[in-house]
């Protein structure tokens, strides 16, 4: 179904050890706006999309989401790799570093992943509103965490991935309009 095409969709090479900055960044990985959760959802509500156009949609950026969950993930896992337990501690990532080490766990503010993070409604129009907002939450989030980054090796993959959010913001939306399309013919046909 996929060809893995086995290299990260934009280059992580961050030089500077900093568990702090990890901390905020893996609300990304594992929080309730974060990749994860955008691809589980996408993924599980192509399943009740009405067109072919939408179920493409929602099965590209849910694939994409998957690797944007690896750019965050190289991200975390590049600013912990040479770290210190007295940094993880410093860092407040005591507790993350107790329970996995320096592995890289979906997490937000010290809580695990859940999928109360999703929805997926079974109602394409419902559906495509949620996902366009949730692109939205997304990139505003990557903005926020660009006020808080000075080092451009983390930084710049935080604008890429900014960027990727504003394009599937774009193509839910062309989605939207396939689905309305589709509904209005058919309820002109049954109302006949």
């Amino acid at each position: 179904m996929w060809a893995y095409e086995k290299k990260l969709q934009y280059p992580i090479r961050i030089k500077k050890t900093d568990p702090a900055l990890a901390k905020i960044i893996i609300a990304q990985y594992g929080g309730p706006d974060g990749e994860l959760g955008a691809s589980l959802r996408y993924l599980s509500q192509r399943f009740t999309m009405v067109t072919p156009q939408a179920i493409a949609t929602l099965n590209d950026i849910g694939t994409e989401e998957l690797a944007h969950l690896e750019i965050v993930g190289s991200i975390c896992h590049q600013l912990t790799a040479n770290a210190t337990p007295q940094q993880m501690r410093d860092a407040g990532m005591d507790v993350d570093y107790v329970n996995h080490g320096l592995g890289i766990h979906p997490s937000f503010g010290g809580a695990a992943w859940t999928a109360a993070y999703i929805q997926s409604k079974g109602d394409p129009i419902t559906d495509l509103y949620e996902n366009m907002a949730a692109e939205q939450k997304a990139r505003s989030t990557y903005e926020y965490l660009l006020d808080l980054i000075d080092d451009p090796d983390v930084a710049d993959p935080i604008k890429f991935l900014r960027e990727r959010e504003v394009v599937h913001m774009q193509r839910f939306g062309e989605a939207l309009n396939y689905v309305r399309d589709y509904l209005g013919r058919k309820r002109m046909f049954y109302s006949k």
